[in-house]
């Protein structure tokens, strides 16, 4: 190789590497300029209905009560507008297919439509990361891992489906959850049984023993408490950012039996816990867990109806009872508002198994939460319809789920969880939390 050829080849090394910098720092900047912190866009729509981000909710927004009951800062506003069956045909280019087809299902179903508000935001360490996150993080392994994270938006200006998707699998939910909450599945003519567990989420960045290096995400423990037939029941999960070089390891605690199992069925299509095969296991939060069956195409951005700044879902004032009505969630605590969702559609391969051969998922622009869902059988037939209502919890700058359902358009059931309506107890939020917490060994001391 002559010197003359190894100058020139050093010169466009340079130039490559001085153009990738420029190119970052460019990227950096739009997250100051057309963009928000987290790559949302920060203008608003032509027609002003989905307003500009203008920093989000503030901390102190609405009184927060000791047992963690947020009042409803909107709670003056009336709806704009309530959608019908009779007048459906006005919003339909505005919805879900999943949520057209609650109407096809249930005659007297409606949505009530209130003033959009971009509550969303994070605390200034996320998006310090999230901006960090452009120049290091990468996906690996077929988009099935990610390669250079360790907390905030892996990608705020994503360009696929799978990048998309891994800011939801990652977005902000506190660090740490320690929180009551309950589920239930309904059943078609309204009858139900709640289950009360106690979980704790503990993601790494809060793991205080937690070698940087280590293949993990995030801890979840969940300990069932009520009804008696299912108390002291516990599951734990460990999931892996790479979920190919290490797979989602889960271990169950059975009373009755009083051992602790393996449990690999916690992944995929498996039943859900007390779902009755209602929810299955990566559909909970929207969707969970390893990508690798599903081919994923990202649609690009629409403005939609969807559930938010759910603060009446939420209230403490609202009983189960009232909340858990034959066929859907009681409209009259439900509030829907217009933003601006990215669009993934995700087909399974041919050579896999999965209940759901295609499923569309709707994320929030703000929050990279899945605020809808349409779920497809085999045979390409509508089955499903995921809706997650979310609320800012301002005094901590988390958007979080305040209740999820997925609505079975067959069989007239639904299920419902994360309600903490009538929890007595207040969630903590970003403790740290040591890897001891999270041993198989554990699950039998917390089931006795």
């Amino acid at each position: 190789m002559t010197l003359a050829f190894k100058q020139l080849t050093l010169a466009i090394a340079l130039l490559a590497a001085a153009s990738l910098a420029q190119a970052k720092e460019t990227d950096s900047a739009r997250l100051d300029g057309p963009l928000t912190p987290v790559g949302a866009e920060r203008a608003a729509n032509a027609d002003g209905s989905i307003p500009a981000w203008d920093g989000g909710m503030k901390p102190g927004a609405a009184p927060v009560s000791g047992n963690g009951d947020y009042s409803d800062p909107f709670a003056s506003e009336q709806p704009l507008y309530e959608i019908t069956r009779a007048n459906l045909e006005q919003y339909r280019d505005q919805l879900s297919s999943g949520q057209q087809g609650m109407f096809a299902r249930y005659p007297e179903y409606r949505m009530r439509v209130y003033p959009s508000h971009r509550s969303a935001t994070l605390p200034q360490a996320y998006l310090d990361e999230t901006r960090a996150n452009l120049a290091k993080v990468s996906l690996t392994d077929a988009g099935y891992g990610l390669d250079g994270y360790n907390f905030g938006v892996p990608f705020p200006q994503p360009t696929d489906g799978l990048e998309v998707m891994w800011n939801h699998l990652t977005r902000y939910r506190g660090g740490s959850i320690r929180r009551q909450f309950a589920s239930a599945t309904v059943q078609e003519k309204g009858d139900y049984t709640l289950v009360n567990s106690d979980g704790l989420t503990a993601f790494r960045e809060r793991v205080s023993d937690l070698d940087p290096g280590e293949n993990l995400l995030f801890f979840n423990r969940v300990r069932t408490t009520a009804p008696s037939r299912y108390a002291g029941e516990v599951t734990l999960v460990h999931e892996p950012i790479n979920q190919v070089s290490g797979p989602r390891s889960a271990w169950q605690y059975n009373p009755g039996q009083r051992r602790v199992r393996r449990a690999p069925t916690v992944a995929y299509d498996s039943s859900a816990r007390y779902s009755f095969g209602q929810v299955v296991a990566d559909s909970v939060d929207g969707y969970n867990g390893a990508p690798d069956r599903y081919d994923w195409k990202l649609l690009g951005k629409r403005e939609m109806l969807v559930p938010y700044n759910a603060y009446r879902m939420a209230s403490k004032q609202v009983r189960y009872s009232d909340l858990l009505k034959p066929g859907f969630l009681n409209p009259e605590h439900a509030r829907y508002e217009k933003h601006r969702v990215w669009v993934v559609e995700a087909t399974l391969k041919p050579n896999s198994r999965h209940v759901y051969g295609k499923r569309r998922f709707y994320l929030d622009e703000d929050s990279w939460q899945i605020l809808a869902a349409d779920m497809y059988d085999n045979r390409g037939e509508l089955w499903r319809n995921y809706e997650s209502h979310l609320a800012m919890l301002h005094d901590i700058q988390l958007p979080l789920t305040v209740a999820e359902a997925t609505y079975d358009l067959i069989s007239g059931r639904y299920a419902v969880n994360y309600m903490t309506n009538e929890v007595t107890s207040k969630a903590r939020y970003g403790v740290e939390v040591s890897k001891a917490e999270f041993t198989p060994a554990q699950l039998k001391r917390l089931g006795k």
